[in-house]
């Protein structure tokens, strides 16, 4: 679908020859600009009748996907004369056009090649001048040109232009002959660079003159007429241009004094805000410029003054520094807002990038950076016809790599006609670019007091004890910090509340509603005209919806806008996606456009109320994931109509970096991430405790009788405790089991316990601008300390405490997993010996305050002991041998705890109040990574602008390694429990996961099916090699992959990369018993009348621009009967397939799905990181196929479900029931975790009833939830009086759900119980009611 262009328009044939010379070239490139300047420069050197005349082929590289297009390029090489290339970067097309190319150097008169892929480079050669030695000669090009390539691109290039300058020089050193060539090659790069249809026409004429035709040689136009050919035109290397001015300018006061006396700017543009624009000198030069003429005129017209500057080469830093500052104070900034027309990163464009420096210049230069996308490799029909929107090079090329930059708002700016591919102005888009650049730049010049913001806050599932969700966010608390700190910072807040909960009160009830009536306090009323007149495209919105006000959010008469105002602060409850209670929506609509209420709200902020910006607070809301393009919005997509043109500031998890990525991409948010709450490890309680007690009173008294009776204890209160289900417990008495014997269960159940208690978990919820204390940061840091870091040369401190006792850590995992008791025993000290030696270092760095302080506490007495040549050890090395770790590596030690002092300072650093201050006032928010800040302390400090990562990068190294363990594992274990291998493995694949481990499950996937991804010389990865059976040593394993819409939008490339991995494997000769994959898609192309390839789709997701299966929707919302109705909505909404031969297109297939899905065997997915576990979420059932799977086999058997969990460093792969237990008596019956929840309010009551509620959801989905599981939930929160009286206190319309899901589980038949038990829980259930409807005073 994509770049199916017609390239027969880039043909240039001679009208007639009349006996001249026609020298026939062939170019290929990466970006369109050079297309229609080539063809002018063909046409009229072919006009001007000279001796000499051309034909010319072109092709834009991403065509050469299509086998007819490289058919046609290959045979056009075969019969050119000359061949031209230029910034092929994109390493599997630039592998085609060596493979074309190559076979034919030797015979081409010249080929002309600029910066691209070394490989590509090699292919250099003009007369004497040749690039095949790149890399290994010694001469003196060769040696620069080795330098410049190791510099990458954007070094490449800009060095190339400096040795331009100093040609001479270097060309002093050789022969004549070479000398000539050399120069002959530097000056095409100036022609090039030049680029103007003169300039191009005597490049050509320069080749045929010199090397295809010469004169006075033996061929054709030996004895020709000469020609005159004219030196390059040189264009300034960095300027400011104008489409008005008489030229390009290099210096900014003549540009400032030329902008001043123009007649025709208004007044408002004058003293508006100044704009700096980023633009490629090459469309300037080729005249393809219409697009940046519209948006110059367009931010002139609505009031920008404009400053457009440009560069020749690839690092667009230099026209920034040198333009964007005012002359005659060089330190203060210019510019308002910056916006870059390139489309590519800062620095390197679309080869090799420079994001430190880019950063650096940005943060200096500090004002907002929009990067606006050109299409490169689609033309205009192709974008708005695809559902996808953005081609997959184009989205790694042009958004995910700026945003490292910090680049926000991917808005499309041009389109490109295909016939000529010159860039053509989208006006709709421009004006949108030109419209939200304005309003950044506004945000900084409009005082604080007359600035209007909209917080907006969520509520989900729709419940008034659902107002203000966001995931480990105490929404009101901070919300309530934020307006203190605006208020201190000179904004007009008023009628301030006096706490959180008062905030909380006014925003969630109306005084004037009836007593006990749910209703939300009401900002405003939009009449249904005022509505329609404001709303310019609600009428798409009845088809869905039907006539405006509806019934949701609605009076019947007017649109409600729910909200409460505090002076210039509005903070306002964004309304749901309105189709989570229709049972018929959930289950086709595949996706339903926003209601009448949703649009009314963001009309209401945008033109009624006219906020200066809206901040969404926390993760995450409804408006990106509205129906529109995966990236790459147009006018009619969703998110774009509705945002509109306020700037959209966005509190987002840091630990959540795929679904903040879509929320920049398609709600154009500008994110500031926060900290999920401090972790904490889980401990032990009640009988569990009782368990850890008995454990440690056998290990002193293991041998005598004693020990018998302790082991006959454990055995059972290890049952009261539920933990027969994951340890054999023996039937007999311990006095028949010997000793060993005794070890034995004792190991398994104290693992089962060390397990437990190690968890990690986030205690309460965490409040924006309140980092946590030193103490509280002990638990992260000791996981972090706990990690092999080789690329930074650190340690793991575990490693080092094992090592010095002569063991590896590898191998005391593997004790410890096997229930040996000594490793069950030293790992436990290590953990124990880890936490300690922490806890030492954060003391000595702790103030009276409880936070960080750079001063050591004592370290003046330290220094002074020093002086005098006592050196005491250090408090964590003290710690190590105290334990009984004397010969544990100090410099090593030391090392590592220098690194994890920096990180707990990260952890401590708080960033996350500053950035939205920063922001509000148009200032530049630095960029940072979102993960796992356990995997990837780089994510710390928050208050950074999340980017995901570039999606070609993965997967790492590092993460194939990490693979290979788990999916050995898996299959180790499968083999043992069933006796074969696994045949088809249905596996998820997540975006935030991938982000997280840097394609730890991608790279799972890859390693099933026996394929080993290749990094090109840019470290890319976007080629694989299949892996010989001999290697594997087993099975090729077949897999049914199915993508989240998030992971869909950001990693389309890796889709591509297992689809062609499936194929691979499929396509191989192999025996059938040792290539599953080839087996299965053979039987279903026969079974389904396909071909092999069509058989063989593995790769499946939802709809474009569409998200989950809608299961999770159902279920909270309890809008379903039967699971068959979950079953079809999975399969109606996740069977789109994705295939590699036609990446644009995402078809149902929904046969091909069910006929793969038919053979599973396995489900398998992902836990990456602590906080987020199987029941924090919804994501994980609604995806989970267990019971689906089990319907769609022939013979009705449920398939093992596995879950690999790389939380730590020791990764474990268990079973699903095993992990919901984990999970279970971890968080939700943990009074560690339920008190600290709870001592939020309010919000913890909503955090417990969601975790049951999604428990629920995996006994829909899975079966796999226990009995008792529900049944200490209900001892817990329903039997215990004084827990009741609580819940109803803090949050009576979350407790009513708790009680609720409970009569569900049990009416679903999920959960066995006495007929005591559901009626105490129905007479509770109609208590709460009669106390929220207001019958009974409380």
């Amino acid at each position: 679908m994509f770049t199916q262009v017609r390239s027969t328009n880039r043909r240039v044939t001679p009208g007639d020859v009349n006996g001249r010379a026609v020298m026939k070239a062939v170019y290929v490139v990466l970006e369109p600009q050079y297309q229609n300047a080539l063809t002018q420069a063909a046409n009229s050197l072919n006009a001007q009748n000279g001796p000499l005349a051309i034909e010319l082929s072109g092709y834009l590289i991403e065509e050469l996907r299509d086998p007819q297009n490289y058919a046609d390029f290959q045979a056009d090489v075969a019969a050119a004369d000359v061949f031209i290339a230029s910034l092929i970067f994109i390493e599997d097309l630039a592998q085609k056009v060596v493979e074309a190319v190559a076979p034919h150097r030797d015979r081409l008169k010249a080929a002309v090649v600029f910066p691209s892929m070394p490989e590509v480079m090699r292919l250099n050669k003009l007369g004497t001048f040749s690039m095949a030695q790149l890399g290994q000669s010694k001469s003196a090009i060769a040696s620069f040109m080795k330098k410049r390539k190791e510099a990458g691109g954007a070094g490449f290039q800009d060095a190339m232009l400096k040795l331009l300058n100093t040609l001479p020089t270097v060309l002093k050193y050789l022969p004549v002959e070479k000398a000539q060539d050399a120069r002959s090659f530097m000056l095409s790069f100036q022609y090039w660079l030049g680029g103007t249809p003169d300039n191009l026409r005597n490049f050509l004429l320069m080749l045929a003159d010199k090397y295809v035709f010469p004169r006075g040689g033996s061929g054709e136009g030996a004895d020709r007429a000469a020609v005159v050919v004219a030196e390059p035109e040189v264009f300034p290397d960095l300027g400011i241009w104008h489409p008005l001015a008489p030229g390009m300018f290099e210096d900014l006061k003549e540009y400032l004094n030329w902008n001043s006396s123009r007649a025709d700017l208004s007044e408002k543009a004058r003293n508006g805000p100044v704009i700096g624009l980023v633009l490629q000198r090459s469309h300037i030069v080729t005249g393809d410029e219409a697009h940046y003429v519209a948006i110059i005129q367009e931010l002139e017209y609505r009031g920008a003054t404009v400053i457009p500057v440009f560069c020749g080469g690839l690092d667009f830093t230099k026209p920034v520094n040198a333009f964007f500052y005012d002359p005659l104070n060089p330190d203060i900034p210019l510019v308002d807002g910056v916006v870059s027309l390139t489309g590519f990163a800062l620095v390197g464009g679309p080869a090799r990038q420079d994001h430190p420096k880019a950063i650096e210049v940005l943060k200096k230069l500090n004002r907002p950076y929009m990067v606006a996308l050109p299409l490169v490799f689609q033309t205009t029909q192709e974008w708005e016809e695809s559902d996808l929107g953005l081609h997959p090079v184009q989205v790694a090329l042009q958004i995910a790599i700026p945003e490292l930059d910090g680049a926000i708002e991917p808005i499309v700016l041009s389109g490109r006609d295909d016939a000529t591919g010159k860039a053509h102005t989208l006006q709709d888009r421009v004006e949108a670019i030109a419209e939200r650049a304005i309003r950044w730049a506004s945000l900084r010049i409009k005082p604080r007091a007359e600035k209007k913001l909209a917080i907006t806050v969520f509520s989900f599932p729709p419940d008034k004890g659902n107002v203000g969700t966001a995931a480990y966010l105490d929404v009101f608390g901070s919300i309530f910090r934020v307006l203190e700190e605006m208020k201190a910072k000179g904004y007009d807040v008023q009628n301030m509340p006096r706490d959180s909960k008062a905030l909380m009160e006014a925003v969630i009830n109306d005084p004037e509603a009836l007593q006990g009536a749910p209703e939300l306090a009401i900002a405003h009323r939009m009449s249904v005209e005022e509505y329609e007149s404001l709303t310019p495209y609600s009428e798409r919105l009845e088809e869905n919806w039907g006539k405006p006000p509806g019934n949701l959010n609605s009076d019947g008469t007017n649109l409600l806008i729910y909200g409460r105002h505090f002076g210039n602060v509005f903070v306002g409850v964004q309304p749901t996606f309105g189709y989570e209670g229709d049972p018929m929506r959930l289950l086709y609509s595949r996706s339903a456009s926003p209601h009448h209420g949703f649009a009314a709200y963001y009309t209401y902020l945008e033109k009624v109320w006219q906020a200066d910006a809206v901040l969404h607070f926390g993760t995450h809301g409804s408006l990106e994931f509205m129906p529109g393009k995966q990236m790459g919005m147009s006018e009619t997509c969703y998110p774009d109509s509705l945002i509109g043109a306020l700037p959209n500031l966005y509190y987002y998890a840091a630990n959540n970096p795929s679904e903040a990525t879509i929320a920049k991409r398609r709600g154009y948010a500008s994110t500031i991430s926060y900290l999920t709450p401090p972790a904490e490890n889980a401990g032990l309680y009640r009988g569990l405790k009782e368990l850890g007690e008995l454990v440690g009173s056998y290990q002193q008294l293991r041998e005598g009788s004693r020990g018998v009776q302790i082991v006959n204890a454990i055995v059972e209160t290890a049952r009261q405790c539920n933990l027969d289900k994951d340890v054999v417990l023996p039937d007999a008495d311990a006095s028949e089991i010997g000793l060993d014997g005794r070890d034995g269960v004792v190991g398994a159940v104290y693992r089962q316990l060390m397990e437990i208690e190690s968890r990690l978990l986030p205690c309460g919820l965490h409040t924006i601008g309140k980092p946590p204390t030193a103490e509280e940061a002990i638990a992260t840091l000791v996981n972090i300390a706990a990690l092999e870091r080789e690329e930074d040369g650190l340690r793991s401190l575990p490693g080092l405490l094992a090592e010095s006792r002569g063991r590896t850590i590898a191998d005391i995992y593997k004790g410890n997993d096997d229930g040996v008791l000594v490793d069950v025993e030293l790992n436990r000290t290590i953990t124990e010996v880890c936490r300690a030696a922490v806890g030492a270092m954060v003391k000595a760095v702790t103030g009276a305050d409880g936070r960080v302080t750079l001063r050591q506490n004592f370290a003046w007495l330290f220094a002074l002991l020093e002086k005098f040549g006592f050196q005491l050890p250090s408090p964590w090395l003290s710690a190590c041998r105290s334990a009984g770790f004397p010969g544990v590596d100090q410099a090593e030690l030391d090392k590592l705890f220098g690194y994890l002092r920096f990180c707990l300072e990260q952890i401590c650093a708080d960033m996350e109040m500053q950035s939205l201050l920063k922001a509000l006032d148009g200032e530049y928010v630095l960029p940072g990574p979102g993960g796992d800040p356990i995997r990837n302390p780089g994510v710390l400090p928050s208050g950074k602008n999340i980017h995901a990562l570039d999606p070609q990068s993965i997967p790492t190294r590092a993460a194939i390694a990490a693979a290979k363990v788990v999916v050995d594992r898996l299959i180790e274990r499968q083999k043992a429990e069933q006796g074969a291998w696994p045949e088809t493995i249905a596996c998820v694949l997540w975006g935030t996961d991938n982000i997280k481990t840097y394609g730890e499950s991608l790279a799972q996937i890859l390693w099933f099916i026996g394929v080993r991804p290749v990094a090109d010389s840019l470290g890319r990865v976007n080629k694989l090699e299949l892996i010989s059976l001999e290697e594997l040593g087993r099975p090729r394993i077949d897999v049914v992959v199915n993508c989240s819409g998030v992971f869909r939008d950001l990693f389309i490339n890796q889709m591509g990369l297992i689809d062609q991995g499936v194929k691979m494997a499929a396509e191989a000769d192999e025996p059938l018993d040792m290539n599953f994959v080839r087996r299965h898609a053979l039987e279903q192309a026969a079974a389904q009348g396909v071909s092999l390839r069509d058989a063989a789709t593995r790769v499946f997701s939802n709809a474009s621009g569409s998200y989950s299966s809608n299961v999770n929707l159902a279920v909270e919302n309890s809008t379903w009967e039967e699971e068959n109705e979950l079953q079809e909505m999975y399969l109606s909404r996740k069977t789109f397939a994705f295939n590699a031969d036609n990446p644009g297109e995402m078809n149902q297939n929904r046969e091909v799905f069910e006929s793969a899905m038919k053979t599973a065997d396995v489900t398998f997915q992902n836990l990456d990181s602590a906080e987020i576990s199987l029941t924090d979420v919804s994501h994980y059932f609604d995806s989970d196929p267990t019971k689906l799977i089990a319907g769609l086999r022939d013979d009705g058997k449920a398939p093992a479900s596995y879950i690999a969990d790389t939380t730590t460093a020791n990764a474990q792969v268990r079973s699903l029931s095993e992990t919901i237990r984990l999970d279970s008596r971890t968080k939700l019956l943990n009074p560690k975790w339920y008190e600290g929840m709870l001592n939020s309010g309010y919000e913890g009551v909503r955090e417990v009833a969601k975790r049951l509620n999604f428990t629920l959801g995996w006994s829909a989905t899975s079966g796999s939830v226990d009995n008792f599981v529900y049944e200490e939930a209900n001892d817990t929160f329903i039997n215990d009086p004084e827990m009741r009286k609580r819940l109803m206190e803090l949050n009576p319309h979350s407790f009513r759900r708790i009680v609720g899901t409970l009569l569900e589980v049990n009416g679903r038949g999920y959960w066995e119980t006495s007929d005591e038990n559901i009626a105490q829980l129905q007479e509770i259930y109609q208590e709460i009611e009669d106390r929220i409807e207001g019958v009974t005073e409380g």
